[in-house]
């Protein structure tokens, strides 16, 4: 990994343009002044600038060190190689991380807060319900380099609450050439991947590459299948760079979930309830361009259309059937039963003990139209959401002198626009021994009433269109040889117009609504380089993200969403505005190490906080007074002979800031009436917000054994965090009603690749992940559980408490996967 360092104010910076400018305009200035491409609404930073202009620690990495590492995608080099950045594997598929920077995460999972804006070419990959990322759809062969920027940069557009990233891919001029590698490993994993580029003299240049990817997965029933291919096609001369990228995935993501902690111990390749299949078809084309115009002016800008459809296909636990009487089929069922032809139901006696997986009464109820909501266990959720987006920017930078300062001036304005449709729907059934649910012809469409009186409908069919508008400016001056100031503003209008197509109209129940959020975040930053080899930074800056539909569809507390698969009428949610310090030092050793050494506090005003409801996948978003993510960074690394090394350390502190009152049934400090009832629980200023850790430590060192080998080690050591539905941080395990501490214990792994070159065409790799076959988790969540020891569903666990039966409540765990072996071969053409 190589530690980078960037410009003022958090800013990504272009040396090469800069340079471009400076030499047209025939100036030759005693310090170096980088100029910003926002082409896309975004900074796309290319190669490393003057380390004494530098004001944020931004990282970043090449192709060269992607390849290295042996990472499947981009995700997990970020969790290997990038410091304050921790994946939760909240899926267990390797295609659909949660990843997470200074406690500010991508996910590619609604009803997780996202707090990170990821960017391919200037195009924003976060999707327009939800704000989410599938990482599946990035292709990583295609990369060319990436940057990671620290804070809430304005510069970055919405939802820059945390941190930037930012996606460079390749072209035929930088990346020539034509290779096939395909690899084997653990799992029946198998995949072929193939890359080819070129240029002419005429100015044309080309690269396509594609990748195929298959495997089973660690866990029971969890096959992927990926299929990516990438494309860019380009033109250009002294002044022009004109490029159009067309991409395509197709894949299907079986990820089964957190698994509950007694069933985890049991076997730890278990499921909870199956199946969870994803499947994700993106098309995007991208098209890029800058000019040359002048002496000192650069214009640039993009256009892009993308178009997602997206169908899950969930088989769920009904939590509404805990509590209910769901063994012996009553007389009028068995009847029912008889009728339809049915043989084999109990005539009486069907209890826990004796039926750990019951169906009769289910079925029964579907024949008789009367109770299927309480009596049947198990539940078939299915969604189907078609999300299109577009967009186009233009800017201009110039470099010049004014007033006997050195000014880089960038302006420019951006348009986005989406559509997106959200339908679901969720089929009753039973739960089978191997955890798979067996549907019944009876659908929650509203038509059954629960026992309380309530109609069950789990239908949704919204569609919302969103639109931002944004104009921003940027304006670095350099005050004198050592002091660089940057100062920098965005100002974005955005709308959301979401229709309910079930319950239009407004008004109760329904999730129509129209919405409207605006704001100005400015930014200031310093760079101060007193002497060669030594600098420092200090940097403020304030971003914000508006409440996406999903969001603004699952905000009513009365009414807890099993996301993605439920929402209902909300009261409305404000944008969340993040205001961010950055202080730091860096320096070099003589010229062999590099280190770095900074502190950050992020505040959230207005955060939008996920609330776990009483059982496991229920919850709804809801307005938080404020939020604090505060740490300090620690940094080296470097290159001595044959070896490669680096260290990073964070210390995170991300806390809430205000009381609240939030929903805490599976906390045993809630003030329920009794031991497993539903409760609330309160958070206070100082509580750990839950999945951060306090302490990540990453370790790398690489031996190049001349040029025919390479061998690498790396670990990543990660600290406890407390599970979602600990948000008091008070939970402990105590009685029949409360199981497990409420958090995720640390963890350290360590990961072992090499390479070989056979010949200068062909090469062979290896890799082995989790080395000393460690098991961990790294992420968890209280929930309701539905099963005993032994794996039966169990209804009723608990004696009755005036009329209402009690929950057994554990803590449930995203469990890192087993060691595993993949090996390769590469031969270029």
């Amino acid at each position: 990994m190589r530690l980078t360092l960037f410009a003022a104010a958090a800013m990504a910076l272009c040396q090469a343009q800069a340079a471009d400018l400076a030499d047209s305009a025939n100036l030759e200035p005693a310090y170096d002044l980088p100029t910003v491409i926002i082409t896309g609404s975004m900074p796309l930073p290319t190669v490393e600038q003057p380390r004494d202009a530098l004001a944020a620690p931004v990282q970043t990495a090449s192709a060269q060190q992607i390849a290295g590492s042996g990472a499947l995608d981009i995700s997990a080099f970020l969790r290997r190689n990038l410091g304050s950045v921790v994946v939760n594997e909240v899926q267990n598929n390797p295609f659909q991380p949660d990843v997470s920077y200074r406690g500010y995460t991508a996910s590619p999972l609604l009803g997780t807060p996202q707090g990170l804006s990821v960017y391919l070419d200037g195009m924003r990959l976060n999707q327009p319900f939800g704000d989410v990322v599938s990482w599946d759809l990035i292709p990583r062969k295609a990369i060319a380099s990436l940057t990671l920027m620290p804070g809430s940069n304005p510069l970055f557009g919405l939802n820059t609450l945390g941190g930037a990233l930012a996606l460079q891919t390749k072209d035929g001029k930088t990346s020539p050439g034509t290779a096939v590698e395909a690899r084997l490993g653990s799992h029946q994993r198998r995949a072929v991947e193939f890359e080819h580029g070129g240029s002419h003299a005429s100015g044309w240049h080309w690269y396509v590459t594609g990748n195929r990817f298959k495997e089973d997965g660690w866990r029971d029933d969890s096959p992927s299948d990926v299929r990516q291919i990438f494309g860019k096609l380009g033109w250009s001369d002294a002044r022009t760079d004109i490029a159009v990228t067309v991409a395509h995935a197709d894949n299907a993501l079986t990820g089964n979930g957190l698994q509950e902690q007694r069933l985890l111990a049991r076997d730890y390749r278990s499921v909870y309830t199956k199946p969870d299949l994803t499947e994700n078809r993106s098309t995007l084309l991208n098209v890029t361009g800058k000019h040359q115009a002048g002496a000192g002016l650069l214009l640039s800008g993009n256009v892009y259309y993308r178009k997602i459809d997206t169908h899950t296909f969930n088989g769920d636990l009904n939590d509404e059937s805990l509590d209910q009487s769901v063994y012996q089929p009553g007389a009028a069922e068995r009847a029912a039963l008889a009728a339809a032809g049915y043989t084999g139901y109990p005539a009486s006696g069907a209890n826990a003990s004796n039926t750990p997986f019951p169906k009769w009464r289910c079925i029964g109820n579907v024949l008789l139209n009367d109770e299927p909501a309480e009596k049947c266990n198990g539940m078939l959720n299915r969604s189907h959401t078609e999300q299109e987006n577009y967009g186009l920017s233009g800017q201009f930078t110039a470099v010049a002198d004014l007033a006997g300062q050195r000014h880089s001036v960038t302006a420019g304005a951006a348009f986005d626009a989406s559509h997106a449709t959200f339908r679901q729907t969720s089929q009753f059934g039973y739960l089978n021994p191997d955890r798979s649910i067996t549907p019944v012809d009876f659908f929650a469409d509203g038509t059954e009433i629960d026992d309380d009186g309530t109609p069950v409908d789990n239908r949704v069919d919204l569609s919302g269109r969103m639109r931002t508008w944004s104009v921003y400016a940027s304006d670095s001056i350099a005050l004198n040889q050592a002091l660089t100031l940057t100062i920098s503003g965005r100002y974005n209008r955005s709308t959301v117009r979401n229709r309910d197509a079930i319950t239009p109209g407004g008004g109760s129940g329904s999730l129509d609504g129209d919405h409207r959020f605006s704001r100005f975040n400015p930014a200031i930053g310093l760079a101060y380089a007193p002497a060669d080899g030594v600098s420092a930074y200090l940097g403020y800056n304030e971003g914000s993200r508006t409440p996406t539909a999903i969001e603004l569809g699952c905000a009513d507390p009365d009414n807890p969403c099993r996301l993605p698969n439920a929402m209902a009428g909300d009261p409305p949610l404000k944008q969340v505005v993040t205001k961010t310090w950055e202080a730091g030092l860096r320096g070099k050793l003589a010229d062999v190490a590099r280190w770095s050494a900074g502190v950050f506090r992020a505040e959230n005003h207005d955060d939008i906080l996920f609330v776990a409801d009483n059982q496991a996948g229920f919850g709804y978003f809801k307005n938080f007074g404020k939020t604090r993510h505060q740490g300090v960074e620690l940094a080296a690394g470097g290159k001595a002979g044959a070896l490669d090394f680096g260290v990073n350390y964070t210390w995170l502190q991300a806390t809430y800031q205000s009381r609240e009152l939030v929903n805490g049934s599976a906390n045993s400090s809630s003030d329920a009436d009794a031991p497993g009832l539903e409760g609330n629980i309160v958070i206070t200023p100082g509580n750990r917000i839950p999945l951060t850790p306090s302490h990540i430590f990453k370790a790398h060192v690489d031996y190049q054994g001349g040029r025919d080998w390479t061998v690498g080690l790396a670990m990543t050591a990660v600290s406890s965090s407390y599970a979602r539905g600990n948000e008091n941080n008070r939970h402990q395990a105590g009685g029949p009603a409360y199981l497990g501490s409420g958090k995720s214990g640390g963890y350290a792994v360590v990961e072992l690749n090499g390479k070989v070159q056979l010949t200068p065409r062909l090469s062979v790799f290896a890799q082995v992940n989790n080395l000393f076959d460690r098991q961990y988790a790294t992420a968890a969540q209280l929930g309701a559980t539905g099963f005993d020891a032994n794996g039966n569903f169990a209804a009723r666990p608990l004696p009755a408490v005036n009329g209402d039966y009690p929950m057994v409540n554990a803590t449930f765990y995203a469990a890192g996967a087993p060691r595993s072996v993949n090996a390769g071969l590469r031969y270029a053409f």
